[in-house]
């Protein structure tokens, strides 16, 4: 189950805790129900985050110095950071991603989702096979974080690269091949980062103001980049491709009967594009009535926290607007909830609204596919034709 969090084994039956071994031999608590997740993410003193970022096979190293060779580090942010500066960090972050802001880009977005959807339907009914990943997910949500925070001139081929790079090395099973290579990679980009935080404007410039040191600056554009952006992509991809399968949803949203935002938090309960995140016991505790140690590494299983029938009544069906279906834990909780909630909730509900009409009528040439990976699902390609 560790490395595949969705699909068929997020729907068996499962302890409310449950200790998995992972590939290189170290125990982990899966905690699977709802209250027990919160409980655990909105706990930072018991359930501290500072193993949010360890890479999940440890590198060797000849990958380790590889990233040495790049001054690659990650000090404590945002996702990883339990300590005095995470409120001011993550305040600067959150004024950049206000909703008034947010809201600011929703007319661009609008039009620019809208023209691409008309070049898509001109492609599928000229009998062109479209991938709504690469042309239509993939990039929207980097474009508009672009607008919001200022980020480095890089080609956007090149950050997402770099993004895909970096949930891989450390979050999936890997080789140690694989991992230098990944290493490669990510350091080259970080290189990118370190200049562009000692002098670009925007977020960065704002941290810098605040008297943030260079590696802090890097640390959170790193966080962004990979979990700002790269997740809202995967998440638009696997929420349409799950609307494929829901033709009474369509038939809803396109005779105004269904909410495109409740169809978003329902897709946000059922597809996740994060089913899992970490925290680690800082002292000895309890956790619904199971003895956990300090030191323990703890896995909150947020696609399953979606799915428990004590939050909704019906967790398997994908009905928007159902009770408690907003009670998801896909953007986290407590203090280190996403601090872009609000912006991947208007992307998404543009994206449903322009989108849907395209997946009426349709054969999926090739439904995306996600590698092992412990947190993140990251679908490659979503290929559709006209039936």
């Amino acid at each position: 189950m560790l490395f595949r969090g969705w699909g068929e084994s997020v729907d068996r039956r499962w302890p409310d805790l449950a200790t998995v071994v992972d590939h290189v031999g170290v125990g982990h608590l899966v905690v699977t129900r709802h209250a027990l997740v919160k409980q655990v993410l909105t706990d930072p003193v018991t359930f501290r985050p500072d193993n949010a970022l360890d890479a999940v096979t440890p590198m060797p190293v000849a990958a380790l110095r590889v990233l040495a060779g790049h001054r690659f580090r990650l000090p404590p942010t945002l996702a990883n950071n339990s300590g005095a500066s995470h409120p001011e960090i993550r305040g600067i972050v959150a004024d950049a991603l206000h909703p008034t802001r947010v809201a600011a880009q929703q007319p661009w977005l609008t039009a620019l989702v809208r023209d691409r959807v008309a070049r898509l339907t001109a492609d599928l009914d000229a009998g062109r096979a479209v991938d709504l990943y690469a042309e239509l997910a993939a990039d929207l949500p980097l474009l508009v974080l672009a607008r919001l925070v200022e980020l480095p001139d890089a080609p956007v081929g090149a950050v997402k690269d770099f993004a895909r790079a970096a949930l891989e090395l450390f979050w999936a099973p890997l080789d140690a091949e694989r991992q230098r290579a990944l290493a490669t990679e990510v350091g080259r980009f970080h290189t990118v980062l370190r200049g562009f935080a000692a002098t670009g404007g925007g977020l960065a410039a704002r941290l810098r103001a605040a008297g943030h040191s260079p590696d802090v600056v890097v640390g959170a554009l790193f966080f962004l980049l990979v979990a700002g952006q790269e997740t809202t992509s995967q998440f638009l991809t696997l929420l349409l491709h799950r609307l494929t399968g829901e033709p009474e949803v369509r038939a809803g949203l396109r005779a105004g009967e269904v909410a495109a935002a409740d169809v978003v938090e329902e897709g946000l309960r059922l597809e996740p594009p994060i089913v899992t995140w970490r925290r680690v016991a800082a002292v000895d505790t309890t956790l619904g009535g199971t003895t956990v140690p300090a030191g323990t590494s703890i896995v909150a299983w947020l696609a399953r926290a979606g799915r428990d029938p004590e939050v909704v009544a019906a967790p398997a069906d994908f009905r928007p607007g159902q009770p408690g279906s907003r009670r998801h834990l896909a953007f986290g909780a407590g203090a280190h909830r996403c601090v872009g909630a609000q912006l991947a909730r208007m992307e998404a509900a543009v994206v449903v609204a322009e989108a849907a009409p395209l997946l009426d009528g349709l054969t999926v040439v090739r439904p995306p596919w996600c590698p092992d990976n412990l947190t993140f699902r990251m679908p490659d390609a979503f290929v559709i034709r006209r039936a």
